[in-house]
């Protein structure tokens, strides 16, 4: 039996997220015993640990429970390199993360299950290219404010911008961006799927990623996607789409407008996207990449 110790908001349609989304498929795949806490966890079992639940409390129950910690994005806390080392394995999502590990915490045995993707038809696209697509929660960490203020460069073009993500999270600073980008909230599967067959582009501004999997999420429909050059993003993005320097909203704004007023940028771009789709691996990898990983742990 495999116990997963994650967040109690994992299913709360109010705040997705990529973490918690990887959590489920994981959980479902396998068959998961689910706790929200390690204090839960029988002695002697193997427990898959989201990082985010991590803290020095973590190192006591090492030595009771067989901890493989589940790495989104490191934390680069004082206590994290102790608590990783202390585990009896580790996954990270993406190649960068497992080397940002390496190369601070000295570990050399972490596991990469980089997350899957669902297979989905292949968005049209329209001819103008001018539907633009955000999606994450509306934070500065996901670069919210460079994208609007990049948008503000190309407002002599023809184009709508939707966001698609939590206000709910730092409602603050969603209550101060322009109506440049329209928020509508989080979506149900369903509308977030519609929401995607009409994109013409995905933009993600983000200041850091661990890898990206709205990026993966586009992909999959041939959508292609302009993206800072942060984390593991690279990795998701493959050639599918154009990386831009993070924090910049000049650069970002210069890629929006050769996608805009260039039909042959457009049409080179979609059939990367369209060529990276095919490359793309499902959920059943990723659960099969931890699972291998919980084994070793035993």
């Amino acid at each position: 039996m495999i116990h997963l110790v994650r967040p109690a908001d994992v299913d709360d349609p109010q705040r997705p997220s990529g973490g918690n989304v990887y959590d489920r498929r994981v959980a479902d795949a396998l068959g998961m015993v689910e706790h929200t806490s390690v204090a839960t966890v029988p002695d002697g079992a193997v427990a898959l640990v989201d990082g985010l639940l991590a803290s020095p409390a973590l190192l006591p129950e090492s030595s009771r429970v067989r901890v493989v910690v589940l790495v989104h994005m490191p934390r680069w806390q004082w206590w994290e390199g102790p608590v990783l080392q202390a585990a009896a394995g580790v996954v990270a999502t993406s190649r960068w993360t497992r080397d940002r590990l390496a190369a601070c915490y000295g570990l050399d045995r972490v596991v990469v299950a980089e997350p899957g993707v669902d297979p989905a038809p292949v968005s049209p696209g329209s001819a103008s290219g001018a539907s633009l697509l955000s999606v994450g929660a509306v934070t500065a960490l996901k670069g919210y404010d460079v994208l609007a203020a990049a948008l503000r460069r190309i407002d002599d073009l023809a184009w709508s911008c939707r966001g698609v993500g939590s206000t709910a999270v730092e409602p603050d600073f969603a209550a101060s961006l322009p109506a440049t980008v329209r928020l509508t909230g989080p979506l149900t599967r369903a509308q977030l799927d519609a929401t995607y067959a009409e994109a013409d582009l995905l933009v993600l501004a983000s200041r850091a990623e661990a890898y990206g999997m709205v990026v993966t999420e586009a992909l999959a429909r041939g959508v292609p996607v302009v993206a800072s050059d942060v984390g593991g993003v690279r990795e998701a993005l493959g050639d599918g789409g154009v990386l831009v320097p993070p924090g910049d909203p000049d650069a970002l704004a210069a890629a929006l407008r050769e996608w805009l007023t260039s039909p042959s940028h457009r049409s080179s771009l979609r059939a990367a996207a369209r060529a990276r789709r095919t490359e793309l691996t499902g959920w059943d990898r990723t659960a099969a990449l931890v699972a291998q990983a919980l084994e070793a742990a035993r």
